[in-house]
C-alpha cells in the first residue's frame, strides 16, 4: 500500500483596493458547481503550470482559472496524472489506497478547478463578470509630504461636501446602471485624511445609498502615514474602512523618497502610526513603491511587514513627467528582480500564515484570471476634488466627464476603448503564458513609454522572471502549515 494522495489547496483572498482599480471579478462557476454533478469524463486542466517542490511534493497552478494553488504528494501527483486523457473518477491505481482517499483528492482538485469536465475543455479563461464599481475620490490636493515620484500638484485646494455629497450620488447611479454588485471607495489625496470630514460625510452618504440599493460598500483611505490621530484610527475601525500606508523603505531610505514639506524624514512618524494601527485593531496594508533608489533594500521593507503581521504590495515605478522610454525602465530589469527575488527569500525565510500573492506584485492579481491590467476605462471613476472625472488617477488632469453628467461611466468606457485593451490582442501578450494575471501591465506606463496601448509592459520580463517564483513561495507555504493553513481547501 502506498501513501494516500494528500493534496492542499489555498484560494485567493479579497483583492486588495489599493492605488490602482483590481479587476474584481466573479470566478467562472465551470467546474465549481459541475464537479458536484457531471458524471462523465473529467480531464487535467488545459493550462497548467506545475513545478517541483521539497520532498517529492508538487505544485499546481491553472493559468486560466481562479488563483487557486495546490500542492500534491507523490501520490497525488500520480493521481492528477490518470486525468492526462479524459477519464471518469475517481480513476485511482487499484494498489494504492482506499477510495474515500481517492474521492477526497478529486473532490479538491475538481472543485478548485485542476480538473474540468472534458467536453468543457478550453484554453480559454473561466468566464468571469466584473462585479465591482471602484471610485478613486480626489479629497484634497493638500500634502505635509513631498514624495520624489508624486505626480499631483500641490496646493490647499480640496473637495467640498456639496462635490462629496454629488460624486456619491453619481457612483452609484453608474452602480445601479450597469449591474455592479459592489462598490469600492478609496479616499485619497494628496493627504486624504487632511479632509476627514468630507471623508466622514462621503462614507456616512455611501452606507445609505448602499443599503437602499442593496449593495455592498467597501471603503480604504491611502494614507501617508503621517497624520492619523487615535480618533482617527478609532473611526476607521468602527466603520470598517480599510487603510493603506506608503511605506517605500526602513528609515532613511524611506526619507530619501518621501521627504516632508521641509526636507525632512517621515520614516519615523509613519512607523509610529502603523503601531498605533495595530493597536487600534487596524491592520493597515503597505503600499511600497519600487525605483532605482529602493530596489535593493527591499527584502529589509518586506522584513519589517511580516514582523508586523501586515499585507503590502510592491509597485513599480512610473515615470509621471513622461521622460522615460521603455528602454530605460528596461535597463533596470536586473536590478529589480534581484531586489525583488532577494524579498522573496526574506518570505521563505518567514513564511507567514496568510496568503500573500493575490496583490502583491506591481499590478499583477493573483486572485483570478483577467483580461485587464485593472478596471479603467471599464469599471473605474476617478473622480477629482471638483468633481470631474477621469479614467485613470495618473490622469487626473485630463478629465473626460462630470459627476453632474448622467452616465460618466459609459463616457469613460468610450474613452477606455482603445486605451485598456485586453491582454490577449496585445502584441507580446498573446502567447504569453502569463498574460492572465498581469494582463499586459498598466496601460498608462505602457503608453508613456511606448506610445502605444496594444503592446505589452516594459516590465513584462520582471513578471515573467518572479511569478513562478511567487508561485513558489504560496506552495512552500502550504507545505509549511498544511492542515492548519488558513487557507486549506480541502
Amino acid at each position: 500500500m502506498g501513501h494516500p494522495p494528500q493534496v492542499w489547496i489555498s484560494h485567493a483572498a479579497q483583492p486588495l483596493t489599493g492605488d490602482c482599480a483590481p479587476v474584481s471579478t466573479v470566478p467562472g462557476t465551470v467546474p465549481n458547481a459541475l464537479w458536484q454533478v457531471h458524471t462523465g469524463a473529467w480531464q487535467q486542466a488545459a493550462a497548467t503550470f506545475r513545478r517541483p517542490l521539497a520532498d517529492d511534493w508538487s505544485l499546481l497552478f491553472n493559468l486560466k482559472g481562479n488563483g487557486a494553488v495546490a500542492v500534491l504528494n507523490s501520490t497525488a501527483q500520480q493521481f492528477f496524472d490518470s486525468f492526462a486523457t479524459p477519464q471518469c473518477p475517481p480513476a485511482q491505481p487499484d494498489s494504492l489506497s482506499d477510495e474515500p482517499d481517492w474521492q477526497a483528492a478529486f473532490t479538491a482538485l475538481a472543485s478548485s478547478g485542476f480538473l474540468q469536465p472534458a467536453c468543457l475543455q478550453t484554453e480559454e479563461p473561466l468566464p468571469n463578470a466584473v462585479s465591482t464599481l471602484s471610485a478613486w475620490l480626489h479629497l484634497t490636493n493638500q500634502c505635509n509630504l513631498r514624495c520624489t515620484y508624486c505626480y499631483l500638484n500641490k496646493d490647499h485646494e480640496h473637495m467640498s461636501p456639496a462635490i462629496g455629497q454629488a460624486a456619491v450620488e453619481s457612483i452609484f447611479r453608474a452602480a445601479q446602471l450597469h449591474g455592479f454588485q459592489t462598490v469600492s471607495l478609496k479616499y485619497a489625496g494628496g493627504e486624504a485624511a487632511l479632509n476627514f470630514p468630507v471623508l466622514n460625510l462621503i462614507q456616512q452618504a455611501a452606507l445609505q445609498r448602499a443599503a437602499a440599493g442593496g449593495l455592498t460598500l467597501q471603503a480604504t483611505l491611502l494614507s501617508n502615514g503621517t497624520v492619523l490621530p487615535p480618533r482617527m484610527l478609532d473611526y476607521l475601525c468602527g466603520h470598517g474602512i480599510g487603510l493603506m500606508i506608503s511605506l517605500d523603505g526602513i528609515g532613511t531610505v524611506h526619507d530619501r523618497q518621501r521627504p516632508t514639506i521641509g526636507a525632512q524624514g517621515s520614516f519615523a512618524q509613519v512607523d509610529r502610526s502603523i503601531d498605533r494601527a495595530l493597536a487600534y485593531g487596524v491592520h493597515p496594508h503597505l503600499s511600497i513603491t519600487v525605483t532605482q533608489e529602493n530596489a535593493e533594500s527591499l527584502a529589509e521593507t518586506v522584513r519589517y511587514a511580516l514582523d508586523k503581521g501586515l499585507r503590502f504590495n510592491l509597485n513599480f515605478y512610473r515615470d509621471q513627467d513622461h521622460r522615460q522610454h521603455s528602454s530605460e525602465i528596461r535597463a533596470g530589469h536586473a536590478q529589480l528582480i534581484q531586489g525583488l527575488l532577494a524579498a522573496f527569500e526574506v518570505i521563505a525565510q518567514k513564511l507567514p500564515n496568510i496568503r500573500l500573492i493575490d496583490s502583491m506584485i506591481d499590478r499583477s492579481a493573483f486572485h483570478g484570471a483577467h483580461e485587464n491590467a485593472c478596471g479603467a476605462g471599464h469599471s473605474y471613476l476617478v473622480i477629482d476634488h471638483h468633481g470631474n472625472v477621469a479614467r485613470c488617477q495618473m490622469e487626473i488632469e485630463k478629465p473626460v466627464s462630470s459627476v453632474f453628467a448622467e452616465n460618466p461611466l459609459q463616457t469613460l468606457r468610450v474613452h477606455g476603448h482603445a486605451f485598456n485593451l485586453p491582454a490577449a490582442v496585445k502584441e507580446g501578450c498573446r502567447s504569453c503564458e502569463w498574460q492572465s494575471w498581469c494582463a499586459g501591465g498598466c496601460p498608462v506606463l505602457t503608453l508613456r513609454a511606448t506610445g502605444r496601448t496594444d503592446i505589452q509592459s516594459p516590465y513584462c520580463n520582471v513578471y515573467k522572471a518572479v511569478f513562478p517564483e511567487l508561485l513558489k513561495l504560496e506552495g512552500m507555504r502550504l507545505l509549511k502549515y498544511g492542515q492548519n493553513a488558513w487557507d486549506r481547501s480541502v
